[in-house]
């Protein structure tokens, strides 16, 4: 008999249809969240529009682009932008790493080490920028503070610029490690034991296990947490807007950072909206990348 008798539909059909109609309105805003603010910007980006001119009289074509190709400062803020991802995720996938392995054998007091993990991962970016440059203060931060109580002259974390970089990078790290130990924890936690347990009767040891058999079958998590760490390094404002707003110089200019000058101190909109088009050609270019290698893996 058909599923579908005198045009009626059967009760996996209307369950469907049901379900449909009701994420639809919210699927619709989504929609319309993320796809009219890359639109405005991939539209205004060939235009002359700027801040005392918000309009979208005067097509330009590619000017924008070539203007913003031709950016004196672009170049070091990309390199700058490199490091800073390149830093921040390698560390943070070491100690995230360590770190889910410590909990993934560990089987007592595991709830409070979640909530201790998870602590700084709840704070809003915009709390740690705030936080951080308060502990950080030269003069009046408690941890030049605790340092020269050991004998141990002032630093001037934010305002040396060999050593503002690495301290934005290290804020990152403390804010942004638990998601990276997170990933890699459920991962862990998902590994099939038999694998471990036939290496044990040979007599395979820990290290040998862990090269062998942990590091491959992670090889899929691994990469999906360094490609949402990249993607989410490589358009870090907050921290910096907070902290250091680029400076000192251009130590910590990171390209969001330096992409939100050009729009609003530069009163550019074009020529910044070709450069965040530029930015998320990157990041599209990135995670297809990414994306082809964990296909391979499986």
């Amino acid at each position: 008999m058909s599923p579908v008798a005198g045009g009626t539909l059967t009760l996996t059909q209307r369950d469907r249809r049901f379900g449909y109609l009701l994420t639809a309105p919210g699927l619709a805003v989504l929609v319309v969240v993320v796809t009219f603010p890359l639109f405005f910007t991939i539209f205004t980006s060939f235009y002359d529009y700027t801040l005392l001119t918000p309009n979208h009289d005067t097509f330009i074509g590619g000017e924008n682009y070539q203007e913003a190709a031709e950016e004196e400062y672009l170049p070091g803020s990309l390199w700058v932008t490199v490091k800073f991802v390149l830093a921040s995720v390698v560390i943070e996938f070491i100690i995230g790493f360590v770190v889910a392995l410590s909990l993934n054998a560990t089987t007592r007091f595991k709830t409070v080490y979640y909530l201790i993990l998870l602590a700084p991962l709840l704070i809003n970016p915009v709390v740690v920028g705030l936080l951080w440059r308060m502990l950080l203060h030269s003069e009046l931060g408690i941890v030049n503070y605790a340092i020269g109580l050991v004998g141990i002259r002032p630093v001037s974390w934010l305002g040396d610029p060999a050593i503002a970089f690495w301290t934005v990078v290290l804020t990152d790290i403390w804010h942004q490690v638990s998601f990276m130990a997170i990933l890699l924890l459920a991962g862990l936690s998902a590994l099939p034991r038999e694998p471990y347990e036939a290496a044990r009767m040979d007599g395979a040891s820990p290290l040998r296990c862990f090269i062998f058999i942990t590091l491959p079958l992670m090889q899929p998590v691994i990469a999906v947490a360094l490609l949402l760490r990249m993607i989410f390094a490589i358009k870090t404002f907050d921290i910096v807007f907070i902290m250091t707003k680029g400076g000192p110089g251009t130590a910590t200019d990171l390209i969001s950072y330096f992409i939100y000058r050009a729009a609003f101190f530069g009163l550019d909109i074009g020529r910044a909206s070709a450069m965040a088009v530029g930015l998320l050609i990157i990041v599209v270019l990135l995670t297809v990348f990414l994306y082809r290698y964990m296909r391979s893996l499986t």
